[in-house]
């Protein structure tokens, strides 16, 4: 399915699965701003502090100002994405944003539009 992405989608289910990949996370996650930025993070999973990768790439696009988002990506093992980080996605994209879902094989297996 990867290869009927557009290439700009196709960039952050890339960026999402070298961040998973670069940092030895359960997941990688990537967004794209409403300029075309992008934002990516992996999981991150401390004492005091547990992110998902989306949730974090969303809280980096935020800190950079960033007013809106066209599209996330994840890359995971889950089967499916959390109400949480569905909900994160929705808060600063609005209705209509696709989070996409990729296994580490950066293959898309399902499209989420929030």
């Amino acid at each position: 399915m990867t290869e009927t992405l557009d290439p700009e989608d196709r960039k952050i289910v890339t960026l999402a699965r070298s961040a998973r990949a670069r940092n030895g996370v359960p997941e990688g996650a990537a967004v794209r701003d409403e300029t075309g930025r992008t934002y990516v993070a992996g999981t991150v999973d401390l004492d005091s502090l547990k992110l998902s990768a989306l949730r974090t790439a969303v809280a980096m696009a935020v800190a950079s100002g960033a007013k809106s988002l066209e599209a996330a990506a994840v890359v995971s093992e889950a089967g499916a994405l959390s109400e949480e980080d569905l909900s994160a996605v929705r808060d600063l994209g609005g209705a209509g944003t696709p989070v996409l879902l990729a296994g580490a094989d950066a293959a898309v297996r399902s499209t989420v539009v929030v």
